[in-house]
């Protein structure tokens, strides 16, 4: 059973929205980790929003979105430090 969205309390629409946005932030930062500002932005983007959605609910979708922006950052500064030690 679906709950429409419009009768969710305001909050708890935004907290969905923001577990959803990290969750596919998260997913962007692993693809633009080869730009380094890109992937370490949409990385840090989606911490904040999973934690900002955690803070109103409790849900999986958050806590997946942050796991993956936090593997986005891992990925993002290892890249980082291959391009600035083996650089021509």
């Amino acid at each position: 059973m679906e709950v429409d969205p419009a009768s969710l309390d305001p909050q708890l629409r935004t907290a969905k929205l923001s577990a959803i946005a990290s969750a596919a932030l998260g997913l962007i930062s692993l693809c633009a980790a080869i730009i380094p500002v890109c992937g370490g932005t949409a990385s840090i983007l989606g911490i904040i929003l999973g934690l900002s959605s955690l803070k109103t609910e409790k849900s999986k979708t958050a806590v997946v979105g942050i796991a993956i922006s936090i593997l986005g950052v891992i990925i993002t500064i290892t890249y980082t430090i291959f391009l600035f030690f083996f650089k021509k």
